[in-house]
């Protein structure tokens, strides 16, 4: 049995025995012939090793779901350490290569020389167009914007149909015209959508460098993605199906992270990749937040370890129950960029299950906002 000793609410252990077990597996901090321990450190030992301490469970509990976050790395055979552990900094000054990043390549964004007259309908947000010429056809085959009759299916139908984010960008574009003047659209819109500037500032930035975006309705996304190139029929007669999704998170909104949690997870479970937007703007200020623990992964088919290898991540706990704002995620994501650190979000649901979230920058050039990857991962 592991032996702990506390004076106050700080535990320690200074039998040998146990002094020695606890440096082997790399917990705690060693101080001459003490090892001190942190809260969910010396919990996880009483949880999991039944450690003898003075002090109770619950009196050291601090935030459940940090301790949660804690436990199932440990139980994957993998080592942490405390954000404000005392050789912490000293660790990640170890990290030598840059955080993982994505890189998403730009296209020719040049549009057709042709003139469209349609009719705004502020309740739908659609605009649809019922004359036009031979070269209309060109805008939905060439460029992909609007529906041209019948959804996968063109030629039932012969009228022509554009959603809100495609209508005002044909407008700015000089594609467009309607009898509604742009900015009576963009209040009809607003009105539906409190931060539908945001929105439509994050389809203007990938369109303008030729990727395409549709509704994401179905997949309980803003948008989905398509690369350059990409075109209702391109394979053939078979249909090209997205294999992204947008998500936008304005700095000002808070979400349940049940709610978050569920459109990454429906995302995955098509195979999609989820992409989180996080538009920036003047007044957005970033919202400091508490990051829990520098994690140490996998090398090959061996496990890194402190003081042996560098870190890999940092860890944020959460729990299902908790909302989540655009600013605070901001936040622990520049800190892991700064730290040349992956971030791991670790959220615990109500039955203290924790599903591991991975995060990866975008690098899309010259944008104006931030992009993640998110994907859900198993340590």
């Amino acid at each position: 049995m592991l032996l702990l000793k506390n004076k106050g609410k700080k535990v320690y252990a200074d039998d040998p025995q146990t002094v020695s077990s606890l440096v082997n597996g790399r917990i705690g901090v060693q101080k001459k012939n003490k090892v001190y321990l942190s809260p969910e450190e010396a919990m996880y030992l009483m949880d999991i090793r039944n450690a003898n301490c003075p002090l109770r469970f619950t009196e050291l509990m601090k935030k459940p779901s940090k301790y949660y976050g804690y436990k199932a790395w440990r139980d994957r055979g993998l080592y942490l350490l405390d954000f404000n552990h005392p050789k912490a900094k000293d660790e990640i000054k170890r990290v030598k290569k840059k955080t993982m990043a994505r890189k998403y390549k730009p296209a020719n964004t040049s549009l057709p020389d042709i003139t469209i007259n349609g009719k705004f309908y502020k309740n739908d947000l659609m605009t649809v167009v019922d004359e036009y010429g031979e070269e209309l056809p060109q805008l939905y085959y060439d460029y992909w914007f609007g529906q041209m009759g019948t959804y996968k299916a063109e030629h039932r139908g012969k009228y022509y149909y554009l959603d809100i984010y495609e209508t005002l960008y044909l407008i700015d574009k000089g594609i467009l015209l309607t009898k509604t003047d742009r900015d009576k659209i963009i209040k009809s819109a607003v009105r539906k959508h409190k931060y539908f500037d945001l929105m439509y500032s994050v389809y203007d930035d990938w369109r303008s460098k030729g990727f395409l975006l549709k509704t994401g309705f179905k997949f309980g996304s803003h948008f989905r993605l398509y690369f350059p190139g990409a075109g209702p029929k391109r394979s053939g007669k078979k249909w090209m199906h997205s294999k992204h999704v947008i998500h936008v998170f304005p700095y000002k909104q808070k979400m349940l992270i049940s709610e978050w949690s569920r459109v990454v997870r429906v995302a995955h479970s098509v195979r999609k990749t989820f992409i989180l937007a996080i538009p920036k703007h003047e007044k957005d200020k970033v919202k400091n937040v508490t990051l829990d623990y520098i994690l140490y992964h996998r090398k090959k088919n061996n496990v890194r370890k402190p003081y042996d290898d560098p870190p890999s991540y940092i860890m944020w706990s959460l729990s299902e129950e908790e909302y989540i704002g655009g600013a605070e995620l901001a936040y622990a994501l520049h800190e892991a960029q700064k730290l040349n650190l992956g971030l791991i979000l670790a959220i615990a649901d109500r039955e203290t299950s924790v599903t591991f979230y991975r995060v990866i920058k975008i690098n899309l050039p010259k944008s104006k906002h931030e992009y993640y990857e998110i994907e859900w991962v198993l340590p």
